[in-house]
């Protein structure tokens, strides 16, 4: 593989963004943590320092690795390390595995404890990115363009949903959608595609209690048990609400340490807003959204498929995850624990996530 010899200079605009928002992110988490931190581990630094020196270490070497690898380097590796991430998946169902909260996402080797799914939002978009990019007619074939897209899509979403993990396989899908359609799919493939996952996923709910309760949580916040279902979102809502126009003052919230649930997770925007507010909380939503639209216009400038569709890919799943995180902390969703994209508490997401934005802002290098 040939590499360029002139590239340009990196999105600096992107990277400053991507600065922001973490830097952000990293601050909130020292708020949203502490009061848990010192009541947990007696050390108000706790979730902090595992997230710097765990996360964001490894999540900076990743970004720098992503930033000078040249991209095209990683199409040849697509399906190993699609592999190896499904290998990883299925490991957790082992003794490798190691249970937590009623599901088995994460993977413990040795003194290394991960989450297999996270790393698989990078590994199947740099897969998806590969094999789109190639034959770029078959798209327009159901049988030979759409039916292995949703046999790979389908199988890497049954196995989360044994974990369970049903909003990871759900923000899988609709990522993978969303890039299939940048590659010219047929919109009605996608439709029909849609569809299907919707029925299955509806049946699956249907099926199961707990997923069901929160369904009808959402559907019916005022009917439900305020002490058991309607007790998260309810104090999430309540914090939110506080919060006002410009928040109650950073540090200052009442509700992350004995009323509101995962402050440190998926809950962490209804801290945003209780501490810094309406002005707040817009503020770094609209930062956010730049990130996103800077990250599209790196996508749309690439100068191959592979780089289009990587970008894209990556992309949406940071898009997706964040509207989903917020509008379900918001009310506008279910409650689904899906977290904050660089600002909730995790190692494994903030890595692969990092690692993710080196690799557009390589794209960002060879762009048109």
């Amino acid at each position: 593989m040939k590499i360029p010899t002139r590239t340009s200079a990196p999105d600096y605009v992107f990277i400053a963004l991507l600065f922001v928002i973490v830097i952000f992110g990293l601050v909130m988490l020292s708020s949203a943590s502490s009061d848990l931190g010192k009541t947990q581990y007696s050390n108000s630094y706790y979730f902090i320092e595992h997230q710097l020196f765990r996360g964001l270490s490894i999540g900076i070497v990743g970004f720098f690795v992503g930033v000078f690898l040249y991209y095209r380097r990683l199409e040849r590796f697509s399906l190993p390390l699609l592999g190896l991430s499904i290998v990883l998946l299925l490991l957790v169902f082992t003794e490798f595995g190691s249970p937590a909260k009623g599901s088995e996402r994460w993977l413990a080797l040795g003194p290394i404890t991960f989450q297999p799914g996270e790393i698989l939002k990078l590994t199947f978009f740099v897969y998806l990115a590969a094999w789109m990019s190639k034959k770029y007619a078959r798209h327009k074939n159901f049988l030979e363009g759409m039916v292995p897209f949703l046999i790979i899509t389908g199988v890497i979403m049954a196995i989360l949903f044994l974990q369970p993990s049903t909003t990871i396989a759900v923000l899988i899908f609709l990522a993978a959608a969303a890039t299939y359609f940048m590659a010219g799919v047929p919109v009605r493939y996608l439709i029909f595609s849609g569809i299907a996952v919707a029925i299955a996923v509806g049946l699956l709910i249907a099926a199961t209690p707990y997923r069901l309760a929160r369904v009808k949580t959402f559907l019916n916040p005022k009917s439900a048990d305020q002490l058991n279902e309607g007790y998260h979102i309810n104090q999430a809502l309540i914090a939110i609400g506080s919060g006002g126009l410009t928040g109650v003052g950073f540090g200052q919230s009442t509700t992350k340490l004995k009323f509101l649930p995962e402050p440190i997770g998926d809950s962490i925007f209804a801290v945003i807003a209780e501490e810094l507010g309406f002005v707040g909380a817009m503020s770094f939503i609209i930062v956010f959204l730049l990130f996103l639209w800077r990250g599209f216009e790196i996508a749309k400038k690439a100068p191959d498929n592979f780089g289009r569709l990587l970008a894209t890919g990556f992309m949406c799943v940071l898009g997706f995850q964040a509207f989903v995180n917020i509008a379900a902390i918001s009310g506008i969703l279910p409650l689904t624990g899906m977290p904050l994209p660089f600002v909730s508490y995790g190692g494994t997401a903030l890595a692969v996530f990092l690692t993710m934005s080196g690799i557009v802002v390589n794209v960002s290098r060879y762009r048109r």
